[in-house]
């Protein structure tokens, strides 16, 4: 789609497509007084619901409704926005668009409305970022952290955070202008102190925004096995419903199924595979390379065993197969063929997911194993790119405590806060490049 030029007015139907009561068309641009006064014959007043007649270029009814007028620069946008609010049929809507477009007005693009509240210093990116995650929202608790978002507590923490940076680099750096002096400014513990505080804020901020990741993207948990131990019939347990055939024949599935459920606010990914084993099938074999390819991009790969014959040759196989980085946890079915029954830990959960037996223990150790706190009042939204720029933010001020203390090397230690500033920086849009702006705004609702 062609981009628009920053001085251009733009227009977008803000409401789904299709049948409804209300129908909105939202318009932002300097155009829009001539607009407004073109389509409802008045410029109305400022902030006021007014019930005009939408007019077309003969001066015919299009559709009649309220109009909301915002001059610049107090409005969503910073700029002159004009929002008309109509029944919402598609063709009454389209007509009205066309008018809109006739009078100057460019489509917007995707996310472009928010796009221009970020670049008019109406909101932060994090914040904007929010809107989109509030509108996709699939829990309540996960709308209510895009609403913090939304109203800056994550980019009050983050700017909290970059102050100290700013002000320990300007610290080091006006101790590196003054090397004559008697004192040893890099020496005292006021550095070292200084360090250890920013740690500490990091450790809060990267806790609580993977609470709010997990919140937006949920995990993707794989189910991995041999065959014949159970995995389609756990599927079909985690989302409640057969999605999954299940047959005593080893081998059944052949191809990557997928389920997502929601787990207390938190959304699921689930994958089940293809039983883990050396097979002659070509089909067979093209379902076991997908399973592997699924399991180098698991947040979590659930191991399930048959707890009659527990942990074996086949299963010690593929846990070293396994990926060293990835989390891993064991599960043991068909407990309903045991005479007594373990007790799961935080390591091992015996479930029969034949009979839905064990699947409240092993859903809350799931939501352990991934750090998820169902009553976190103080969480807030966040991205994984979030997750990535407070990861790089913590290893380059590791680094330079390392440049500080082994070498006392004042100069790598500014440099190495002057990276973590840029990084933690990308989360609001203060050092963000503009392929990374059009990435993000590109993902949003058109009229958003």
């Amino acid at each position: 789609m062609t981009a628009n030029t920053p001085s251009s007015t733009i227009v977008a139907i803000a409401t789904p497509s299709g049948r409804g009561g209300v129908g909105i068309i939202r318009i932002s641009g300097s155009k829009v007084p001539e607009i407004a006064k073109q389509i409802l014959g008045i410029l109305p007043t400022p902030r006021k619901a007014t019930y005009r007649h939408f007019l077309d270029a003969q001066q015919r009814t299009l559709d009649d409704g309220v109009a909301l007028y915002f001059p610049a620069p107090h409005s969503f946008t910073g700029e002159d926005v004009l929002e008309l609010q109509g029944h919402g049929g598609q063709v009454v809507l389209d007509m009205l668009l066309r008018r809109c477009l006739e009078l100057g007005a460019e489509m917007a693009n995707p996310g472009e409305f928010s796009e221009r509240a970020f670049l008019n210093d109406k909101l932060d990116l994090a914040q904007a970022e929010a809107i989109a995650d509030l509108i996709d929202s699939s829990s309540e608790q996960a709308a209510r952290s895009a609403i913090r978002s939304l109203q800056g507590e994550f980019s009050s923490q983050v700017n909290e955070l970059l102050q100290a940076l700013i002000a320990l680099r300007m610290y080091v750096e006006a101790a590196l202008d003054f090397p004559d002096e008697e004192i040893d400014f890099l020496a005292d513990d006021a550095v070292s102190k200084k360090l250890h505080n920013i740690k500490q804020q990091l450790d809060h901020l990267q806790q609580t925004a993977r609470q709010g990741s997990l919140l937006r993207d949920g995990m993707h948990l794989v189910i991995a096995g041999k065959p014949n131990v159970g995995k389609s019939s756990l599927l079909n347990a985690l989302a409640g419903q057969s999605s999954a055939i299940v047959t005593d024949i080893a081998g059944t599935t052949r191809d990557v199924l997928r389920e997502s459920i929601n787990l207390d606010g938190m959304p699921l990914h689930i994958v089940d595979t293809a039983g883990l084993r050396d097979s002659n099938d070509p089909v067979e074999q093209i379902g076991i390379e997908r399973a592997w390819q699924e399991i180098e991009k698991a947040d979590l790969v659930l191991l399930l065993m048959d707890a009659q014959t527990g942990l074996g040759d086949r299963e010690r196989k593929i846990l070293d197969k396994l990926p060293e980085h990835l989390p891993i946890l064991k599960v043991f079915n068909k407990t309903d063929l045991l005479e007594s029954l373990p007790e799961s830990s935080e390591t091992a959960v015996y479930i029969s997911a034949k009979y839905s037996q064990g699947m409240d223990e092993l859903k809350e150790t799931l939501k352990a194993r991934m750090g998820y706190q169902a009553e976190a009042e103080s969480t807030f939204i966040a991205r994984r790119r979030h997750l990535q720029a407070l990861h790089e933010t913590r290893e380059a001020v590791e680094r330079g405590e390392i440049q500080l203390k082994e070498f006392n090397a004042g100069e790598l230690l500014a440099e190495e806060l002057k990276i973590a500033q840029d990084a933690l920086g990308k989360i609001t849009g203060k050092f963000t490049p503009d392929d990374l702006l059009g990435e993000i705004f590109s993902s949003f609702c058109i009229g958003k």
